[in-house]
This record gives C-alpha cells, structure tokens and sequence, in this order.
C-alpha cells in the first residue's frame, strides 16, 4: 500500500459517502510546527484536497498530540476551514491499522496511503458511477 500514491494519480472511487481518517502532524500540518514554531503551519495542498471532499463524507483526525493543546488545535482547523466530524487526541505514536470488508459488488471499502513526513501529497479524487 505504500506506493498507491506514487503509482497513480487519481484514486477511482464509488460515488457513495466517504470516511477519510487523517493523522494530523507531518501529514496535515508540519509535524511538531505548534512546539517548534509556536503555531502549526497547514500543509500546501490540503485546503484544496479538503476542497474537493463531500457533504456526504466523514472527516476523522487522529494524533498523538496531548489533549492540552486541544482548544490552540481546534481553533487552528477552524481558521483554516479544515473540517473534521471527530478529532481524537492523546492516540498512540505506533502504527495506525485499518481493517474493513469488502462489499459484495468486489467494492474495495479501505486504503491507505503513506507519505513523506511534512509533505502532503493530495490524490485527484475520481468518481466511478460503477462502482
């Protein structure tokens, strides 16, 4: 799965509703930017990657970030229309895993996609009506 992004650039996608799971630092914004910097720093792409999610989708952020710095996150997202319907604080600094079914159509219902830290690489999102 590692590859996905650097072997296609458009994702072909069903037209049914979303549920797009982010890390937050390294892949949202610059990783640590709130304690190096003193503020994050939104990576160029996502705005516009964000742009092209629809109201049918679900936006859920994960981060190891400690929940002290919960509200300066939040507010963070907010002035950069960053959308979100959960945001979960306080998760492990391992790996993340996913694991789902396939739909009975041969639907593939999960992706992952890794990228370089504090480089947000934004997929061109295709809907396939067939799918």
């Amino acid at each position: 799965m590692e590859r996905l992004y650097q072997m296609c650039e458009k994702l072909k996608l069903s037209s049914l509703g979303k549920t797009w799971i982010f890390d937050l630092d390294g892949t949202l914004v610059k990783h640590n930017g709130y304690k190096v910097d003193g503020q994050d720093t939104l990576l160029e792409g996502v705005a516009e990657f964000f742009d092209q999610l629809t109201e049918k989708d679900m936006v859920v952020i994960i981060t190891a970030r400690s929940s002290k710095y919960k509200d300066q996150t939040l507010e963070f997202l907010e002035q950069h229309q960053i959308y979100y319907d959960h945001i979960i604080f306080d998760a492990p600094h391992g790996e993340r895993i996913l694991f789902n079914d396939l739909k009975p159509s041969g639907l593939k219902t999960a992706y992952s996609i890794n990228q370089n830290r504090d480089c947000f690489n934004p997929l061109k999102l295709e809907v396939d009506e067939s799918l």
